[in-house]
């Protein structure tokens, strides 16, 4: 009998570079722009009712140099202006479209964001406590740190997030967010046991600036799957509903069927900026009706918390967001950012594949959310 020809799955399997086929330079183009088919498992969600948006008005209004340069740079994939629901601005590269759903990376953190406030709200978390309070097994890297520190990126341990670096730990983490296989026959590791693992000595961070560890928004994944009277599933579809996304929201699965609130969401560009719009409406829902925490939302605007490094230091890190007090948004790995002008209810979604070694530039993100601040303003003119 002829035997059964087996072999890794070749998307999934990582190479001598520590990264994944559909991540490695060669292949991250495709890989962005088809991961929520490539990943190890995913879930996704459509919104029961959908935003309908308006015609491109005369882009000749918003003319943004800035902007110009990065539609022309070979990263791009597509950019979407909306203000209220008019599309201001839409901009796509020959191989891509604005309605094709792409990774937005990091920029899924937002939905913790939404999540903990509203946990908050009820009660059912509070920010001095610490994540020993709600994970009590939980290793030395979390188990005395405040949420209120997850939430700002102001705790320090021993998680490695270096995108330079092909042994940082963020590579590994990547397992358990179902990005990648693990090596030969070995198990997949939980995002219980991955942030569980974790370890740290004081945890008081003292750089000065925010210290960006992806593992914080795993452990509050884990705190809002313990304490929240809804599964994570029920929060995302009402998120969805809340937006009213014309297509899907694919995230990636962990191997315990967490979705990867840390980076595993995908959005097509005008659903990003749909989602944009939630804050822009200060968390009302496409009905007027009251969705996200307003205080905790605006409580994030106003208050104290760490700023980003250099170039991007004009942003701190508060809540799980990035801000200014006028404008809010984050970053993803690889190239992509929202950004949302809070004064004038403008929403731009920004995505493209950096195909350098460690898929991010910091000055090429500076330049990115510059830009779209540019266009913000340009907006509001």
């Amino acid at each position: 009998m002829k035997r059964v020809g087996i072999i890794p799955n070749p998307d999934l399997s990582v190479g001598a570079d520590n990264k994944q086929r559909w991540n490695q330079p060669k292949y991250r183009r495709h890989g962005f722009h088809n991961v929520h088919k490539l990943f190890r498992r995913t879930m996704m969600v459509r919104s029961r009712n959908v935003l309908t948006l308006d015609s491109v008005i005369d882009q000749n209004r918003l003319h943004v140099p800035s902007l110009d340069e990065l539609v022309k740079n070979p990263a791009f994939s597509a950019f979407v202006c909306l203000q209220g629901t008019s599309v201001l601005i839409e901009e796509c590269a020959p191989d891509f479209d604005v309605n094709r759903p792409h990774s937005i990376q990091s920029i899924t953190k937002l939905h913790i964001h939404l999540i903990i406030g509203r946990l908050v709200g009820q009660g059912l978390v509070k920010l001095e406590n610490t994540v020993d309070r709600y994970l009590p097994d939980i290793g030395s890297g979390y188990a005395k740190a405040r949420i209120q520190d997850l939430l700002d990126m102001n705790v320090e341990n021993d998680f490695s997030e270096d995108y330079q670096d092909p042994l940082s730990d963020c590579y590994n983490e990547e397992i358990a967010l179902g990005w990648r296989l693990s090596e030969g026959d070995t198990p997949e590791i939980s995002l219980r046991s991955f942030t569980h693992g974790i370890t740290g000595g004081e945890l008081a961070n003292r750089t000065g600036y925010a210290d960006y560890k992806s593992a914080n928004t795993d452990v509050l994944t884990l705190l809002a799957a313990t304490v929240s009277p809804t599964s994570l599933a029920v929060q995302i579809e009402a998120i969805a509903d809340a937006v009213g996304y014309e297509g899907g929201f694919h995230i990636s699965l962990s191997p315990e069927h967490l979705p990867a609130f840390s980076g595993g969401g995908c959005l097509s560009a005008r659903d990003l900026a749909r989602f944009g719009l939630l804050f822009a409406r200060n968390g009302q829902s496409i009905h007027g009706i009251p969705f996200a925490n307003p205080d905790f939302l605006n409580s994030t605007l106003s208050r104290s918390a760490p700023s980003l490094t250099p170039p991007k230091d004009w942003l701190k890190y508060s809540n799980h967001v990035m801000t200014d007090g006028r404008f809010l948004g984050h970053a993803g790995y690889g190239g992509q950012f929202l950004l949302v002008d809070m004064k004038h209810g403008t929403s731009c979604a920004y995505l493209s594949v950096l195909e350098n070694e460690a898929g991010y530039d910091d000055n090429y993100m500076a330049s990115v959310v510059s830009a779209l601040r540019e266009v913000c303003i340009a907006a509001s003119a």
